[in-house]
């Protein structure tokens, strides 16, 4: 029987032949993930079910990244129910602080997933594993604390539907201009409870961090997983850091999909997604001038090196605007230390930006950036809900990189050549 590479790895995962969508499975899951929010209330529900331990104590990972440093007493805290279920556990991959890194940047770069994996985590981007070419998704904390337990999940087969991307990608143009687009196209519901599966020439060619940035915001479609099948590239970034064997998948010739959306992506220019909605999509050349406070460069969506390295090509030799508040926040302290060693931070510090330890920080209106009434923040983050980062009477544009360094010198929402 046909089927997409996500019902291929659901169909392994849950020991059948094969799975249709809407069939109710269970499967074992290779690694479940939680954080400092979500984690606690799954360690309180894991406790009442009685078992001694983890189902596996190399497959549960930790990572404190929302609040940590911790920002208050209530996180500090949450932090340490953590730090001492995991002690307790003994489990091997708990992040502190000092070694961690933003959840969705770290266990990739760690090796701890990888192509043919099933991954849940509760945290609505655990999507972001989908572009290794593995399931990923969100789950709530009741489901945690029972995968926890068991090793499994039970879920249903979500039906497919197939984003095709053609053309070369023009200058400052990358993964976050086409789902931000994508997300434009079809809505924040367009692909509820469905995988999307993104392939084409034009995906082909991404870096794995353009991957990352297109399958992490897969949710803010609805989705229930962003997928990308492994090609050389994935091979590449795997090789020497998976940590288990992988499992390369492909959809078949004749997998059927509920619905196939094509772009030409030659005449894309960088867009932006206006408050407050990721759909709420405008080209650059389109926004108007909008003036901001605050830019924001990082996040699980666009904090890695390579996201660091295009806002560095814009920032080189220029200054932050005097209206303006720039936080730079590596990925992971890894990304941060080759940025060190690359100059980065550098250009970042000597621009007039503040440069921040790993940490999710701003993206969620947590800490280390948080808007009052009235504040206008460009960020490469992923969400810009009305409160997203602060008071509910402030606003949150979504961009790439490049764009968001160019509004930061400018002091308005611009594209790099306006600043270049």
């Amino acid at each position: 029987m046909s089927m997409t590479i996500t019902e291929k790895i659901l169909a392994a995962a849950s020991g059948k032949r094969s799975v249709r969508p809407g069939e109710l499975i269970n499967v074992k899951v290779d690694l479940v993930l939680g954080n400092d929010i979500t984690a606690p209330m799954a360690i309180q529900e894991f406790e009442k079910i009685g078992v001694p331990g983890v189902f596996d104590r190399e497959r549960v990972v930790f990572v404190p990244d929302h609040f940590v440093p911790n920002k208050d007493i209530k996180s500090a805290e949450q932090a340490k129910i953590l730090r001492e279920f995991a002690r307790r556990h003994r489990l091997t991959h708990y992040f502190e602080v000092g070694r961690m890194g933003i959840e969705h940047c770290l266990l990739p770069e760690e090796g701890l997933v990888g192509p043919g994996d099933v991954v849940i985590g509760a945290d609505s981007h655990t999507c972001t594993y989908g572009a290794l070419g593995a399931f990923s998704t969100g789950v709530g904390s009741t489901d945690l604390a029972a995968a926890m337990a068991l090793g499994e999940i039970w879920l249903k087969v979500p039906p497919s539907i197939k984003f095709i991307y053609y053309g070369e990608l023009p200058p400052w143009v990358g993964g976050k201009d086409l789902i931000l687009s994508t997300i434009g196209d079809i809505g924040v519901d367009g692909a509820a409870y469905q995988a999307m599966e993104f392939t084409g020439p034009a995906v082909a060619k991404l870096s794995m961090d353009g991957r990352f940035t297109m399958a992490n915001m897969a949710v803010e479609a609805g989705a229930k997983n962003g997928i990308v099948p492994p090609d050389e590239i994935t091979r590449e970034y795997v090789q020497g850091r998976a940590k288990r064997p992988c499992q390369f998948y492909a959809s078949d010739p004749d997998a059927e999909y509920a619905r196939v959306y094509e772009y030409d992506v030659s005449d894309l220019e960088p867009v932006v997604a206006f408050p407050h909605l990721p759909s709420n999509v405008r080209p650059v050349s389109e926004a108007g001038h909008v003036k901001i406070d605050q830019a924001v460069i990082g996040s699980c969506t666009n904090g890695r090196m390579e996201d660091l390295r295009i806002a560095a090509r814009v920032l080189q030799g220029r200054k932050v605007h005097p209206d303006v508040r720039l936080i730079v926040i590596p990925g992971t302290q890894k990304i941060y230390l080759q940025a060190l060693e690359e100059g980065l931070i550098k250009i970042f510090i000597e621009a007039g930006a503040v440069v921040s330890t790993p940490t999710c920080g701003p993206c969620l209106g947590g800490y280390m950036g948080v808007l009052a009434a009235g504040e206008r923040c460009i960020a490469t983050t992923n969400r810009n809900f009305v409160g997203r980062m602060g008071h509910r009477e402030s606003e949150v544009y979504l961009s790439n990189p490049a764009v968001a360094a160019a509004s930061a010198v400018a002091g308005y929402i611009v594209g790099p050549k306006e600043v270049l």
